[in-house]
């Protein structure tokens, strides 16, 4: 016979459940993007400005992230079909009334709140939905035709972001997809066939990107073909990691950093600043804490008690894992830029909740991953 288990025995079990070199690894990522910020902003004309305001949205993100915790993730995918809906309607909204910048619209204006990035928020909704979907349907899949009811679930949301226009966050979603189909089941070889037919399409796509993204591939291969425009950022970045060399020059001593040679040094570029300041060692301090964010992550994934669960985690790690292999390889040169920011570290209200919020959920999967009898 079942017994109940009392309230204050469940919630004990859950935080012995806790991941705790996950939250760990997450609280030293945030602690040091906090620093970085502020020793990338702290020369402009209020330099206590962009602090406060991601100190903000931590606070708000830690209490959110605090609820998410505590409802049970399966809830999450009861309401997966009304999630992917809000999402669809606030990426539409964006194109409607989104506020432009650096040639793209992506911001809804929430006036003295500041401005709210739904881009940002997709990234997760995406990782819930497409893990109830792909949990609904379990396969087996024995081609790429099995496949296409997945790749539809994801083709509005990125057409609504390619439209921003938002390159980057569309590639975060292909690799997302990826890995969730892969950890589903899909065949390595249909995989491979979807890669290859996105390679053979590339020319078509070429013609719809907007100039500026066409100028930014083109000086990935060869940065010299424009050193004072669009090469000029990946020039910069490469001259301020290297000087760096083995220990850094000082925290807030980086003068790629102090006099701004680097654009977009406190968001895109920031993984530009802390090789110059904190050097190879201190960059290799930060990618450990990444891979035993993401070892953490995979571990939740392969212990889940269901598939939503597992296939969630999957998606969570392929996101982050993404993120940080495309924006620290901009910086030195090995991929293009793609505005995609370094979580937990870029500046960013929207991104540090994101990344927040899919760590909270990453907990909760962790945390119940054994049955607790009611």
């Amino acid at each position: 016979m079942n017994t109940v288990t009392p309230p204050r025995a469940r919630a004990q079990r859950l935080m012995r459940n806790l991941d705790w070199p996950l939250l760990g690894a997450t609280c030293a990522l945030v602690a040091f993007g906090l620093v970085m910020v502020y020793s990338t902003t702290r020369s402009g004309p209020h330099p206590l400005m962009f602090i406060r305001s991601q100190l903000l949205h931590l606070v708000l993100g830690v209490l959110i992230g605090i609820v998410i915790l505590a409802v049970d993730y399966r809830s999450f995918a009861a309401g997966a079909r009304a999630l992917y809906v809000i999402n669809l309607l606030l990426l539409a909204a964006v194109l409607v009334l989104g506020h432009t910048s650096l040639g793209a619209q992506r911001w809804i204006s929430l006036g003295p709140l500041g401005q709210f990035q739904p881009s940002e928020f997709a990234k997760l909704a995406i990782v819930i939905t497409l893990a109830k979907h792909l949990a609904d349907r379990p396969g087996p899949y024995r081609s790429i035709t099995d496949l296409a009811p997945f790749l539809g679930h994801i083709a509005l949301p990125m057409f609504l972001i390619f439209r921003q226009p938002d390159l980057g966050t569309a590639l975060v979603y292909g690799a997302i997809v990826a890995g969730m189909l892969y950890a589903g089941g899909a065949r390595r070889r249909d995989l491979a066939g979807l890669a290859a037919g996105a390679a053979l399409l590339s020319p078509v796509f070429w013609h719809v990107l907007k100039e500026y993204q066409r100028r930014r591939l083109l000086v990935f291969l060869d940065p010299s073909l424009d050193p004072l425009g669009s090469g000029y950022g990946i020039i910069q970045s490469k001259i301020a990691v290297g000087s760096g060399m083995l220990w850094g020059k000082g925290l807030f001593a980086g003068t790629q950093n102090v006099l701004q040679f680097v654009p977009e040094h406190h968001t895109d570029f920031i993984f530009s600043v802390i090789g110059e300041e904190v050097g190879f060692v201190g960059a290799v301090v930060l990618l450990a804490l990444f891979f035993i964010w993401l070892a953490r992550g995979l571990a939740i994934a392969a212990q889940a008690r269901d598939r939503f669960g597992g296939l969630a985690a999957v998606g969570i790690v392929s996101m982050v894992a993404f993120h940080v292999f495309v924006n620290v390889g901009m910086t030195v040169g090995i991929m293009p830029i793609t505005g995609i920011p370094l979580p937990f570290i870029s500046y960013g209200g929207s991104a540090l909740m994101t990344m927040l919020w899919a760590t909270a959920f990453l907990l909760n999967i962790g945390m119940r991953r054994q049955k607790i009898l009611f």
